[in-house]
């Protein structure tokens, strides 16, 4: 078999058992979930699941990383034009775009956050992410101080896009991204300057 054609049915199957998971995930607790139960809905044999993950838990960690590869992918692409322009707009509204466009995905994830740990893979790549910002940004002074502002940024941030979500986003995505605009400009202004 050519080598293409055996990726290909490789990202298939990894597509289907993430997606079995999901579905699943969506009506049990994670904890309920075996890999029978996943190929069981997605009409694939059990040694396809372990032909791919160890376990559960390594699907639903795959099912993460590739979400966390998609923002910081978002990330990456516009962080030049944040630290130039001093607004964190080129970033935020193409996240948010990610997080409407992956609305199931996220929802099944935030609500079983004892399970994946989405939550706190969120907060860590929002404060990787933010110090070169706010580094550029304020020059601050104080190391400590600065380590404060990330911690209050990222759980900041993070609060706001999942207030949004919860809200069905009704808040109309222009007026949320000012609100993270001015929350990080005066809380950085109180605490760096």
């Amino acid at each position: 078999m050519p080598k293409n054609d055996e990726d290909r049915r490789v990202r298939r199957s990894r597509k289907l058992l993430k997606e079995g998971l999901l579905k699943l995930m969506h009506d049990m607790k994670f904890a309920e979930i075996s890999a029978r139960n996943i190929t069981d809905l997605m009409d694939m044999n059990r040694s396809t699941f372990y032909l791919h993950f160890k376990d559960t838990q390594a699907l639903l960690q795959s099912v993460e990383d590739d979400l966390e590869a998609e923002v910081q992918a978002l990330i990456d692409a516009h962080l030049s034009e944040v630290i130039d322009n001093e607004t964190l707009r080129p970033i935020f509204e193409p996240i948010l775009d990610f997080i409407t466009e992956k609305m199931d995905t996220c929802q099944i994830l935030f609500d079983n956050n004892e399970a994946s740990h989405f939550t706190e893979r969120l907060q860590g790549l929002i404060y990787r992410n933010a110090y070169d910002v706010l580094r550029a940004w304020y020059n601050p002074k104080s190391e400590d101080n600065m380590t404060y502002l990330l911690n209050f940024a990222t759980y900041g941030m993070l609060g706001l896009i999942m207030t949004w979500h919860e809200s069905g986003m009704a808040l109309p995505k222009e007026d949320l991204i000012n609100m993270a605009d001015k929350v990080l400009d005066s809380s950085a202004k109180a605490i760096l300057v």
